[in-house]
C-alpha cells in the first residue's frame, strides 16, 4: 500500500479523496492551516484514522512550504501520490509576506514548491503521482506572461484562467521531466466547502441561493482524481468533468512560454 500527501486534506473534497484512499489500504498525510478542523477530519474517519495523520501547516508561503516538507519528509520515506487540492477563493490583491497575492501563492506558486521539494521521496516511489485540482479548462489555454510572477496588480478574474493554466504546464513539465512520474489536473466542479469563506459576498449569496439546486457532492468531486492517484499514467491529462474519469485532454505546452514560468518558480522558490 502508498502513501499520499494531500495538501487542503482536512476537509471538503480533498478529506473525502483522504477517505477514499484509506479505505483502499493507503496511508495519507492531511495538510491543513486549522488544527482543530484537522484533529475533526482524524475523528471521522473511523478505525482508518491510525493510517492517517494531520500537520498544520501554512502552504501560502515560502517559509511554511518549507517547514511542511520538512515534516513530511521526518515521517515517510517515500512519497506515491501528492494532491494540491488546498485553495481559497481570495479575490481582492492580499498579500502575503513573500509579496505575493494569497490566491497565487497558495493555488500556484506553493503547489511547484511544495512539490519540488517533496520530489525525491515521489521518485522513490514505483508510480509516482501528482495531481492538482483547477478550474474548468476544456483545453489548455493560452498564458499571458505579462502579470507572472508576481501579479502587482491582482485581477482575479482576468488571472485566473492563465493561472489555472500554468499549473497544467507545470503538470506537464513534471511528466516530460521526470518520466517516471505521472502528473495531471482535475476541475472538481461546483461544491459547497469552505473555499468559498473569503469570497466577496455576492458569491456567497449565490452559493447559498444556488448551491442546494446545483452543487455537486464532493464524493463526485473527487472521483477523478481518486482514479488518476490510483492507476495513471503516462503523458499529462487534464479531467474536465467532475465524476467522469473517460472526459478530458491532454496537456499541450508551448516549451518557450513553459521555461519562463518554471524559470521565474525557481527563482522564487529557490529550487
Amino acid at each position: 500500500m502508498g502513501t499520499f500527501v494531500i495538501a487542503g486534506g482536512n476537509g471538503g473534497i480533498g478529506l473525502e479523496v483522504g477517505r477514499e484512499l484509506l479505505g483502499a489500504g493507503h496511508r495519507v498525510i492531511l495538510l491543513g492551516r486549522e488544527n482543530q478542523k484537522g484533529e475533526a477530519a482524524l475523528a471521522s474517519l473511523g478505525a482508518a484514522r491510525e493510517r492517517a495523520e494531520f500537520l498544520s501547516v501554512d502552504l501560502s508561503t515560502h517559509d511554511g512550504v518549507r517547514d511542511a516538507a520538512r515534516r513530511i519528509d521526518e515521517r515517510t520515506d517515500r512519497i506515491d501520490g501528492l494532491l494540491h487540492s488546498a485553495a481559497v477563493f481570495e479575490t481582492r490583491n492580499v498579500r502575503t509576506k513573500d509579496d505575493l497575492p494569497l490566491f497565487v501563492g497558495l493555488s500556484y506558486v506553493g503547489r511547484y514548491h511544495l512539490t519540488q521539494l517533496l520530489m525525491p521521496k515521489l521518485l522513490l516511489a514505483d508510480n509516482p503521482r501528482v495531481m492538482m485540482f483547477v478550474a474548468t479548462l476544456n483545453e489548455t489555454p493560452k498564458i499571458d506572461l505579462a502579470p507572472f510572477p508576481r501579479f502587482r496588480d491582482f485581477n482575479f478574474l482576468k488571472s485566473v484562467v492563465s493561472l489555472n493554466g500554468a499549473c497544467l504546464y507545470y503538470a506537464n513539465y513534471l511528466t516530460t521531466t521526470y518520466p517516471k512520474l505521472f502528473a495531471g489536473c482535475a476541475t472538481p466542479g461546483f461544491v459547497r466547502t469552505g473555499i468559498f469563506r473569503n469570497a466577496p459576498w455576492y458569491i456567497k449569496a449565490y452559493v447559498a441561493v444556488v448551491g442546494p439546486f446545483t452543487a455537486i457532492s464532493a464524493q463526485k468531486a473527487a472521483h477523478n482524481v481518486v482514479q488518476a492517484l490510483r492507476r495513471a499514467k503516462g503523458p499529462a491529462f487534464n479531467w474536465n468533468k467532475p465524476g467522469d474519469f473517460e472526459s478530458g485532454f491532454e496537456i499541450q505546452a508551448d516549451p518557450a512560454v513553459q521555461k519562463v514560468l518554471i524559470d521565474q518558480l525557481h527563482e522564487l522558490t529557490g529550487v
